[in-house]
């Protein structure tokens, strides 16, 4: 018989939902702003969602004495979710710990380095995610001059053809620019944005930030993705590369509430079999910690459950050749 787990959970070092997406923020990493996590209380299962073209439906409003109201009949679509677990390990060792204890918090450290660790993996698979032309095959376009053209780019455009295409499609109002840095920095390059930012009064180019940019795209968010990642293998030779390709930028509807009928391009779902925090909200990333006496060490353990579902591909346009 399996013996029982000699872990104990550490909800002071766990982190919320908040919590994780501060840690991420730190990191430039964007993830939990475009596909939003959502708690569920199990490890799969199907989740029900309106369709876009029945939140738009037409419908009687008008009544006679004497009559009912009209009442709705929405038809639910449903998809369904399969989380799986990710998690990494930082050792304790009793000597250092006792060596640089007047120094540093070493629990706090290596716990907040695992948390790190669980938000770029996460980062990484939301840019797969979102940045994926297969996916969005049926929602997207070339750019015809490269952003990065300062003289011809045409973003202003770029970015309003997307947001009709997204309009038409489903009736909602694009919400979110996706970009990574390098991107970001062409952008306020351009001769269009440069010229429309000087109007709008702002002077200084190397100040202007992502709000600025959104304003102008009349967009709520401009998400300027900072992370990075090394593809070589392990031993070899590193190849540094962003997390968000430069190749692309999306339009599209993220989700800003928890609320499952909140219509977004996409969600993520993370299973919470934990209990919550001290304050009340519930745990993302699960802290835990064991002993390994053969190497008189305490064992960090950071795990969390989730899975990304895009889930309406028409509330987001993904733009490619955006770089040269």
């Amino acid at each position: 018989m399996a013996s029982p787990s000699q872990a104990i959970s550490r909800v002071e070092l766990s982190s919320g939902y908040e919590e994780f997406d501060l840690a991420a923020s730190r990191q430039g990493f964007i993830g939990p702003r475009v596909a939003k996590p959502r708690p569920v209380a199990r490890q799969s299962g199907e989740f029900g969602y309106v369709p876009v073209e029945q939140l738009l439906q037409n419908r009687t409003t008008r009544r006679a004495p004497g009559t009912g109201y009209n009442r709705g009949s929405f038809e639910f679509e449903t998809l369904s979710f399969a989380t799986e677990e990710h998690g990494v390990e930082e050792k304790l060792d009793d000597r250092e710990i006792k060596q640089y204890r007047d120094l540093l918090d070493a629990e706090t450290i290596h716990a907040q380095r695992a948390i790190s660790a669980i938000a770029r993996a996460y980062e990484i698979e939301v840019a797969d995610a979102i940045f994926n032309a297969t996916t969005f095959a049926s929602y997207t376009d070339d750019v015809t001059e490269e952003w990065d053209d300062a003289d011809s780019a045409t973003p202003m455009t770029d970015v309003e053809t997307a947001r009709r295409a997204i309009e038409s499609a489903t009736g909602l109002r694009p919400n979110a620019l996706i970009i990574n840095r390098k991107v970001f920095h062409n952008l306020k390059q351009t001769d269009e944005i440069v010229d429309r930012l000087k109007y709008a009064g702002f002077d200084d180019m190397k100040t202007i930030g992502a709000n600025a940019l959104a304003q102008l795209f009349d967009l709520d968010f401009v998400l300027v993705a900072g992370g990075y990642k090394n593809t070589a293998d392990e031993g070899q030779d590193a190849s540094i590369e962003p997390i968000w390709s430069d190749e692309y930028a999306m339009v599209c509807k993220v989700a800003t509430t928890r609320d499952p009928s909140e219509a977004c391009v996409a969600r993520t779902f993370v299973w919470a079999e934990e209990a919550g925090m001290d304050n009340g909200e519930e745990i993302c990333v699960v802290i835990e910690e064991y002993r390994t006496e053969d190497t008189r060490s305490s064992i960090l353990r950071a795990r969390s459950d989730w899975d990304i579902q895009v889930i309406h591909a028409a509330a987001g346009y993904l733009l490619s050749n955006i770089t040269s």
